[in-house]
């Protein structure tokens, strides 16, 4: 066995009280939202946008996520058991074999489904709050890369996610999965997603294209995809229906995403050059 291998074996509980475990998953989660309002907080301001608005912000975009990353597991990836246990979407237990349901935490949480989420909620910030809806994509774009970071930190903790096999000298070994050196999917996403945050908000710190054209929800949504689809080749298929196909879920959900987010960096850029010939 190569020695380079990383041994993973960490339990993804901090501790219990009263029967209820506080995993890594949920603390890195709430970490990188935190992180992201506070970034937010000198962006809404450099913007002129409401100190009301921002300290609102954090609630809407929080529901937003977690609703629609839930529903967007229970919908596009366990469809078959979830119509069967329809109160387990909605509430963060699970029937044993017992016949009693147990606390679980919300165990599937679906990144597509998370931007869709945020992006209606953000819908009904905007117009509770009178900004321009691009104006709040392309804000939340900004920080959003970095949020993704924290959360496949959370997916590494959990030893979920996980590659496919490798033998590359950094590769993981998941002991609470199996004893197979796999690639670590999630601190690959986890890496590319700090990357875009630091690349995009040098753009934004350059002043290099004005908020509120689409440019920075475009990009965003572009790189965060395009790593997303191609990671997918090199991880293990999430559900079984996924075996045999071509192309899985999660990249089945990204290519409208990668059209998306060329369609706002096209447009804005456009819009930029018209600027500038008038």
């Amino acid at each position: 066995m190569n020695l380079l291998y990383v041994n993973w074996d960490v339990n993804s509980e901090i501790f219990t009280i009263g029967g209820f475990p506080l995993k890594y998953y949920g603390v890195l989660f709430l970490a990188g939202l935190v992180l992201c309002y506070n970034i937010l907080k000198t962006i809404y301001k450099k913007e002129n946008l409401s100190h009301q608005a921002h300290d609102a912000l954090f609630s809407y975009a929080f529901i937003g996520i977690l609703v629609g990353a839930r529903l967007g597991h229970c919908l596009f990836y366990d469809f078959d058991y979830y119509s069967q246990h329809p109160i387990e979407i909605f509430l963060p237990i699970q029937k044993g074999i017992d016949g009693a349901y147990h606390f679980s935490g919300y165990a599937g949480l679906a990144s597509h489904g998370g931007g869709i989420g945020l992006i209606i909620m953000l819908l009904i910030y905007a117009r509770k709050f009178s900004i321009k809806f691009m104006t709040v994509l392309d804000v939340i774009a900004i920080a959003t890369p970095l949020a993704g970071a924290f959360i496949r930190l959370g997916n590494l903790m959990n030893s979920e996610i996980i590659g496919t096999p490798s033998d590359l000298p950094w590769a993981f070994i998941f002991r609470h999965v199996d004893n197979t050196p796999r690639h670590p999917a999630q601190l690959y996403e986890a890496i590319s997603y700090l990357l875009i945050f630091l690349l995009v908000y040098f753009i934004y710190r350059k002043n290099i294209f004005e908020v509120g054209k689409g440019f920075y929800f475009g990009i965003t949504t572009l790189l965060i995809f395009v790593v997303r689809f191609f990671v997918e080749f090199i991880k293990v298929d999430q559900v079984d229906f996924e075996q045999g196909m071509s192309l899985n879920m999660g990249q089945i959900l990204s290519i409208p995403f990668v059209f998306l987010g060329l369609f706002f960096i096209i447009k804005s850029i456009r819009e930029k050059k018209e600027i500038k010939v008038s």
